[in-house]
C-alpha cells in the first residue's frame, strides 16, 4: 500500500491472481449462506479520503452501506439491490457508481472480484 499526498507511483497489478488479505464482515451485514471477504489496498490519500484496491467476495447474501464508489467487476457475478432503487446485476467487465449512503442488499452468485476506488 501506498500512503502519500502526491499521486502514487506508476504500477501494475494483475487483479486476476492479486493476493488479498481476510477483511471479516460484520455477523449483523450476513443475510444467508457463509460469504467470505478479502481485498487489498493498493493506494490510500493521506487524509484516507480516496482510497484504490481490489475487494472480492465468495457466494452468500450480505448487506452494506455504501460509500462513493467506483468499481469495475474482474470476475463472478452478483446482484446489487440498492434500498429504495434500482437492482443492478454485475458482472465482469461491468462498471458501477454506488452513491454514499445507498444501503445495498448483494447476493452473490459466484465469487465476485473487483477493482474500485472509493471517495469517503
Amino acid at each position: 500500500m501506498t500512503t502519500n499526498d502526491q499521486a502514487p507511483a506508476s504500477f501494475v497489478v494483475h487483479i486476476p491472481d492479486a493476493d488479498l488479505e481476510p477483511e471479516p464482515l460484520e455477523p449483523d451485514q450476513i443475510v444467508s449462506g457463509d460469504p467470505v471477504v478479502t481485498g487489498k489496498v493498493l493506494w490510500e490519500s493521506a487524509d484516507g479520503k480516496q482510497v484504490r484496491g481490489i475487494w472480492q467476495i465468495t457466494p452468500g447474501v450480505v448487506t452494506d452501506t455504501e460509500a462513493n464508489e467506483l468499481f469495475v467487476v474482474v470476475s463472478g457475478r452478483a446482484t446489487v439491490a440498492v434500498e429504495g432503487g434500482d437492482t443492478l446485476e454485475i458482472g465482469p467487465g461491468d462498471a458501477c457508481v454506488l452513491r454514499e449512503g445507498d444501503r445495498t442488499t448483494w447476493t452473490v452468485h459466484e465469487t465476485l472480484r473487483k477493482a474500485y476506488h472509493i471517495s469517503l
